[in-house]
């Protein structure tokens, strides 16, 4: 059940929240409980709503990631938001934890990912391929503890599992992704990969809002956490 000390921002159009990984934030063919979910019995409680809660969900984060996410509460702004994120006026920022130093401190990724939904994996090439969609991203070393590197990313594009495979592909597998190459898995099965945050216009206010989601309570993650 979401909590008080999940809740990133709240009004009457938007709902934001920092995903706790291994939740999924809609519905798949395992039946399990979603963050919209999630999301509609904390507003119902909160608000003491009767009937029907809407949750509108504009974007998603693989479940085994952490971080924010933002959810309408009313379909205008969900319309409105879903447009912004289709013309790319949401800006996100990434953190991941690698285990392997990338070739330069900072650059831009671009492969071609070709996505198996057999196996819900994604495949990355350097060069266009028959069902392959263009995937790019920028990375910057921001944090070295240890044989631990923490990686800042930010999307140009936004493909399925596009951080996951992009760094795969540079040999900077996430640490705890075992379908991308990571040697063992985290000892809960998630990855050390977290949506730090999300900057964009309010959909009917029009102000500038940025909203930066703390990384989840892991002794991996609270080296990096100051």
């Amino acid at each position: 059940m979401l909590t008080k000390k999940d809740i990133l921002y709240e009004d009457n159009h938007l709902l934001v929240v920092n995903k706790p990984a291994g939740l999924l934030v809609q519905g798949d063919k395992t039946g399990d409980v979603t963050l919209a979910e999630e999301g509609k019995a904390y507003i119902k409680k909160e608000y003491n709503k009767p009937g029907a809660v809407f949750l509108g969900v504009i974007h998603r984060l693989d479940r085994p990631v952490s971080g924010t996410v933002v959810m309408a509460r009313t379909s205008k702004a969900l319309e409105r938001m879903n447009k912004a994120f289709k013309e790319r006026q949401i800006e996100k920022t990434y953190w991941a934890i690698t285990t392997h130093r990338p070739p330069n401190t900072q650059g831009e990724l671009v492969h071609w990912l070709k996505k198996n939904t057999k196996i819900n994996k994604a495949v990355a090439s350097n060069k266009q391929v028959s069902g392959s969609q263009k995937a790019i991203l920028n990375y910057k070393l921001i944090g070295r503890i240890a044989e631990y590197y923490l990686l800042e990313i930010k999307l140009m594009t936004g493909r399925p599992h596009q951080i996951r495979v992009q760094l795969a592909k540079i040999g900077c597998t996430i640490m705890g992704d075992v379908k991308y190459g990571a040697s063992k898995p985290s000892k809960d099965g998630n990855i050390y990969l977290h949506s730090r945050s999300v900057s964009f216009e309010h959909p009917v206010k029009k102000e500038k809002m940025s909203f930066t989601a703390p990384v989840p309570n892991d002794q991996i993650w609270k080296l990096f956490d100051n």
